[in-house]
């Protein structure tokens, strides 16, 4: 602690006195403060002193309030030296004190005399008394004369400072003691006040404290100019409330039907009508009598009357009669639908459950399929069946969480959910509800609608649904959801729990030309105004629509074809005016109809190429034929891969080419072949981003194709994955790439071995004209792909002419038997 310049032994103007310090309050000179003492060692500060110092204390400010215990540098080194005019003790333990300031001092700390010391329990201080300045001048006099008309206009403007304060300060001439007087009537931080405490130089002193009084009377002004504008707010609204309420007793009087109140009561009949639950109808209730109480032409009013309107919508425990009759179901898809024995089957097991048990919770069905598969219009079905409402909700782009819970009443234009709209709108609380689209969904900085969604599709969480703008528990479990996705990638793993998944493939020639004449034609020929004997398509006219002119999994493309038909038809019928016109369209009038033909039917190649393999690959549209070409040009070991390929076929490429120099001894290819070429590999379509785990084996086998210069069998195609040791592994989309294997006339297809379980669910009518071989190994690839035209050790027994080429090695080079 500081001596404040002296050294040695203390002057005789020090003076010891018990120190109590204050928090947020600075003691002055000659103002009188009572002060309420809590702190034991304050209280027995106090009571030394009356006993011990003839009632003289020294108060000095904290830095820091919240210390209970401050050391002397966590105290200002200026305080007020104080006398205790009257002490009164409380009932609660602490003392009201009144203390009259009698001079500012400076002080140190008397050693052994501290919070902890043990002669005493509270501190002492060794304090010397600062000397007042005397000024007397004309300035001076000024200085106070204007500090006193201030003051004036201060206690005019604060009601809370006595006239009696003011009258006394305005007899003070000396400006030390005026400035001591006023600033204890001055609202401020106490740092401020310590601030102008510490100032000895009493003309600056009054000068600041005229700087805080004037900032003072501002503050005093701004604060009154606010309660009056507060208050006439007040009494405007008080003033339209009972005009309000006298509107309403004249309304009442003449019957009026507008009248609030009656909408009201209006409100609390239809809530006692209403079979809802009870903290729900508490709910309401509650917001009835808030209405009652707001004015109805606030923006409040509309905002509660909203809310009970949708509660009151809603239908809670209102559930149409469904039918559970298996035969009239089945009937009603079959109807619908042709094929699609899965989703049929499921629907038929639910039906035959819920008529065994009275309550069963609404399962979550998944439809994944490629578009224009009849993922929608089975769910429609589905409804129909069991004779419920259907809704459809189309999750396409939604990317806020509000869309889905809904968003909170605190928001202007706040709504429910799609969930709880939907179900306003259908009027029962059992619908089937199609979600569409649930792969599409995205999420952004509001939050992610597919986690909103977990809780709508979780069967052991749906019973209890909260919507935010309802805020309330809604059941949702007796609700039949569908979802329908193209993919399952774009969905949560979460998300994927909570539902059942059933796969959607596409449809076969013979199913689509089925479909075409027992749904598409008679529906588009309603719809463009012909009737059957107008327009009649042959079923190889149909089949040449299917395979020229659309490539799909579904029947979509089919559709739009085949109402382009119907509009060439109804313009020619339109044109000679002969309403009974029969138009006969046979397959080689087609190209009059639908122009030239967009695709080629028979993708393979037409001879067996060199570097050329067929493989197979899934996509969202259903399965493709994918070539893979490889091209060697001299060169020192460049591997260049295109054909906009991702990852993981990148990977697949490097990992078939170290798989032949692994093994290029069997393949009778040089130790360091791959030093002496470049080595292209291209899948065309390069527009097409191409990627997935199941072009290993194609890959391997177009690359030592082009190595060993052999041809590679133009009827027959291939799907699976390769490892480092040759080992063919399992693949994904075998029904979907082994129907375009049929589609594009391959005859032969090599399948992994552990695949050989799939082909169950693959059409008989698919795989009595295909060869499905099972391989384990790359070289059951090899020896089935490549057509060896020499008598090598890779082809033994062939009698054509000899390999030729100059990465073999030199044995490779002519026939192993003359």
């Amino acid at each position: 602690m500081p001596t404040f310049g002296f050294e040695g032994s203390k002057p005789p103007e020090f003076e010891t006195l018990p120190m109590m310090s204050l928090r947020e309050v600075v003691m002055f000179p000659r103002s009188i403060v009572p002060l309420f003492v809590g702190r034991e060692a304050s209280i027995k500060a106090i009571e030394t002193a009356v006993s011990d110092y003839g009632k003289k204390i020294f108060l000095v400010t904290q830095k820091s309030p919240e210390q209970e215990r401050p050391e002397p540098d966590d105290l200002y080194t200026v305080g007020t030296v104080s006398k205790i005019l009257q002490m009164l003790r409380l009932p609660d333990g602490t003392i009201k004190v009144l203390f009259e300031g009698v001079g500012r001092a400076r002080w140190e700390p008397v050693a052994g005399h501290g919070y902890d010391a043990e002669q005493g329990e509270f501190p002492q201080a060794s304090v010397q008394m600062l000397p007042e300045q005397e000024v007397q001048d004309s300035e001076t006099e000024a200085l106070v004369r204007t500090v006193h008309d201030s003051l004036d206009e201060f206690g005019k403007a604060n009601k809370k400072v006595a006239p009696e304060a003011i009258l006394a300060m305005a007899t003070i001439k000396d400006p030390g003691q005026l400035a001591d007087q006023v600033m204890p009537h001055l609202k401020m931080d106490f740092a401020r006040k310590q601030e102008v405490l510490e100032m000895l130089d009493p003309v600056k002193r009054l000068e600041k404290v005229y700087e805080l009084l004037l900032s003072e009377i501002e503050i005093v002004s701004i604060e009154k100019r606010v309660k009056n504008r507060v208050k006439e707010q007040m009494e405007k609204n008080q003033r339209e409330y009972y005009l309000n309420e006298q509107v309403k007793a004249i309304n009442k009087e003449m019957g009026r039907e507008d009248d609030p109140s009656a909408e009201a009561q209006e409100l609390e009949e239809r809530l006692d009508a209403k079979v809802i639950p009870d903290e729900s109808r508490e709910r309401v209730r509650k917001e009835i009598k808030k209405m009652r109480s707001i004015p109805a032409n606030s923006a409040e009013y509309t905002v509660v009357r909203n809310y009970i309107d949708w509660v009151l919508d809603l239908p809670w425990n209102v559930f149409k009669d469904t039918e559970t009759d298996i035969e009239k179901a089945r009937a009603v898809l079959d109807e619908d639908h042709y094929g699609l024995d899965k989703p049929k089957r499921r629907i038929l097991e639910y039906l035959a459950v819920q008529s065994l048990v009275e309550t069963m919770k609404g399962p979550i069905l998944c439809f994944v399929g490629p578009p224009g598969v009849g993922k929608t219009s089975i769910a429609r079905s589905i409804a129909r069946a069991m004779n419920r409402e259907f809704m459809r909700l189309s999750l396409g782009g939604v990317r806020d969480e509000a869309e889905i819970r809904g968003h909170r009443r605190t928001y202007v234009g706040a709504l429910p959910g799609k969930i709880i709209q939907s179900l306003k709108r259908c009027e029962y609380n059992n619908p089937v509800i199609c979600l569409d689209e649930v792969d599409k969904m995205s999420a952004d900085f509001r939050g992610d609608p597919s986690a909103a969604l977990l809780e709508v599709l979780d069967p052991e969480q749906n019973y209890a649904f909260v919507d935010h703008y309802l805020d309330l528990d809604y059941d949702l479990s007796k609700v039949f959801f569908i979802t329908t996705a193209n993919s399952l990638e774009g969905i949560p793993l979460p998300l994927q729990d909570r539902m059942e998944i059933i796969r959607l493939p596409g449809y076969l020639e013979t199913e689509k030309v089925e479909i075409a004449k027992g749904f598409l034609v008679p529906k588009q020929l309603e719809q463009h105004g012909l009737t059957p004997e107008n327009l009649k398509l042959s079923d190889n006219a149909i089949l040449d629509v299917i395979r020229l002119y659309t490539r799909e999994a579904g029947v979509r493309n089919l559709e739009r074809e085949l109402a382009a038909i119907c509009r060439k038809s109804a313009m020619r019928i339109v044109e000679e005016s002969n309403r009974d016109l029969v138009i006969n369209v046979t397959k080689q009038g087609l190209g009059k109809l639908l122009g030239v033909t967009k695709f080629r039917y028979g993708e393979r190649e037409e001879e067996s190429l060199v570097g050329v393999a067929t493989g197979l690959a899934w996509t969202q549209m259903g399965g493709e034929l994918l070539l893979v070409e490889v091209a060697l040009m001299p060169g020192k070991g460049k591997v260049e891969i295109t054909g906009k390929l991702g990852d993981v076929m990148q990977e697949s490429a490097r990992a078939a080419l170290s798989y032949l120099r692994s093994r290029s001894d069997m393949f009778g290819l040089k130790p360091d072949f791959y030093k002496e070429v470049d080595i292209h590999i291209h899948v065309p379509e390069g527009a097409t981003p191409k990627d997935g785990p199941s072009a290993g084996i194609t890959l391997t086998t177009a690359i030592l194709s082009a190595l060993l210069n052999v041809p590679v069998r133009n009827d027959l195609a291939m799907t699976g994955e390769i490892t480092l040791r040759g080992r063919v592994l399992p693949i994904g989309g075998l029904r979907e790439k082994l129907l375009a294997a049929h589609r594009g006339l391959i005859r032969t297809v090599i399948i992994p071995d552990d695949n050989r379980r799939h082909l169950k669910e693959v059409p008989a009518e698919v795989l009595k004209d295909l060869e499905i071989v099972p391989v384990k190994t790359m070289d059951q690839v090899l020896d089935l792909a490549l057509e060896c035209p020499g008598d090598t050790v890779l082809c033994p027994g062939n009698d054509a002419p000899p390999i030729t080429n100059g990465l073999l090695k030199e044995e490779f080079r002519k026939p192993a038997r003359q």
